[in-house]
């Protein structure tokens, strides 16, 4: 792009390092500057209109410009605009908003530990968990399992749990006493003649595997998103949770359900979790608990989590950990707005009536020469996309299918986001009917522009 002197684009260029970027593209295509947002759409700098298909970063239920979450926030800021909870401290909004969570959650739980991303969150659960093997007299259980494909957060330990490569290479990670399993993608990782119930068996068979060959007794938990999200947007197979459970609960193993992304209404209930049957020893929650309005994630643990911590806290004198913002008083008082206008507004179960609809809509799609699969539930969802149907494959690059998409898409005025050839789709929970057609319609129409150009690539 060109990019004026000391303009926006140029300034950015000259100072920020982004995340999930190329750095040095970056400094030849400089950003997208985005400027305002109304409901589902966002401005960017010159005024053009976009809509916002994957709610920033899965995040923003509410859309852009929910007054109420503003002024929730202000009211707070006048009254205690910030206070911690080390040392026995505390405050009204954490208080109600710990009480609400814990009465919210899909299984008993029992504490709520606040941090101020998902990453943080999943960070801080394998730290209680080496807390709490301590605490049991168990020191050699310290092993954690989570799954290729999944996606945790950024932090050293966080990021291990991530099964994406690039989140790996050149960070000396994953760190160890970290394994992964094999991912639930029927479509990419089912063998042929394979029915979905075999594959789930087939998974549930492998984890238990790993976890007799490393030895039971050195197996602490297993970390799981309900639905994965940033890995691509994998729905499990019917009985794959199911099954998954049998081989954790005989071997003593700590459930993680990661619902970041999933929680708050994502699956058309209010968790994941009770859209198939999870029953977890803890819930990490972030984005949509504020509609990312504020920095907000919590731990829900139950008392299998939190009595052997309280016990070890008790031997110690001291749980040596925690964040200067965890539990801040204006994101909770933001997240308990945002619920309580979830509530209000039947949004959960306008979740799961407008994303059946839109998942019949995606599904339309479907026989067109380019898609290889469409997956979802909800309202979450991705398009793989292929250039050989038969054989399930891109381009000999991976991404280059997608990126093609996710550009071609961004200028209809569609914010998109490819995760290799995968394009997710994860609009915010106020989308309409119609808003949903124009969507799908732009999605139909890049299909077809970027014939030319996908032609043009080197097959797998």
């Amino acid at each position: 792009m060109s990019m004026l002197p000391n303009s926006q684009e140029a300034r950015d260029v000259a100072y920020q390092l982004h995340p999930y970027t190329n750095a040095r593209t970056h400094q030849q295509a400089g950003p997208l500057v985005i400027e305002r947002g109304e409901g589902p759409y966002v401005f960017d700098a010159t005024g053009k209109r976009y809509f916002e298909a994957m709610a920033g970063l899965w995040s923003v239920g509410l859309g852009f410009n929910e007054k109420r979450l503003v002024e929730a926030a202000y009211r707070q800021m006048q009254a205690l605009p910030f206070y911690h909870t080390f040392s026995a401290k505390s405050h009204g909004p954490s208080i109600d908003l710990a009480e609400q969570l814990v009465a919210l959650a899909p299984v008993p739980m029992s504490k709520v530990f606040f941090t101020n991303s998902g990453s943080e969150a999943n960070d801080t659960v394998l730290k209680l968990i080496a807390y709490r093997s301590n605490a049991l007299g168990q020191p050699r259980r310290k092993k954690v399992i989570s799954r290729l494909r999944a996606y945790h957060g950024v932090t050293i330990a966080s990021a291990s749990l991530t099964g994406l490569p690039n989140n790996h290479r050149s960070f000396d990670l994953p760190l160890p006493n970290i394994l992964h399993t094999g991912s639930p993608h029927f479509y990419k990782d089912g063998a042929a003649g394979e029915s979905e119930e075999a594959f789930a068996t087939r998974r549930a068979e492998e984890l238990e595997a790993l976890i007799v060959k490393e030895g039971p007794e050195t197996i602490a938990a297993f970390f799981g998103e309900p639905v994965m999200g940033a890995g691509g947007v994998i729905v499990p197979p019917a009985t794959y949770w199911d099954k998954i459970q049998k081989v954790l609960n005989k071997y003593d193993i700590l459930l993680v359900a990661d619902e970041v992304i999933c929680g708050f209404g994502r699956t058309g209930k209010m968790f994941g979790c009770e859209t198939y049957g999870i029953k977890p020893d803890a819930i990490v929650v972030s984005k949509q608990i504020t509609s990312s309005y504020f920095p907000l994630s919590a731990i829900i643990l139950n008392d299998r989590m939190f009595e052997p911590v309280a016990d070890e806290s008790n031997k110690i004198g001291v749980l040596g950990h925690g964040f200067t913002a965890g539990g801040h008083p204006v994101g909770a008082a933001v997240a308990l707005e945002n619920l309580k206008i979830i509530d209000e507004r039947g949004l959960v179960a306008h979740a799961a009536e407008t994303g059946a609809y839109m998942q019949g809509k995606l599904r339309e799609l479907a026989g067109h020469p380019l898609v290889g699969e469409v997956r979802g539930v909800g309202m979450i969802a991705a398009l793989e996309l292929v250039l050989d149907k038969q054989r399930k494959t891109a381009a000999a690059t991976p991404g280059a299918v997608g990126g093609i998409a996710s550009r071609m898409l961004q200028e209809r005025g569609v914010i998109s986001r490819n995760m290799l050839d995968a394009i997710a789709i994860c609009p915010p929970l106020i989308v309409n009917k119609s808003q949903i057609d124009e969507l799908v319609t732009a999605i139909a129409g890049v299909l077809d522009d970027m014939k030319g150009e996908a032609a043009k690539l080197t097959p797998a």
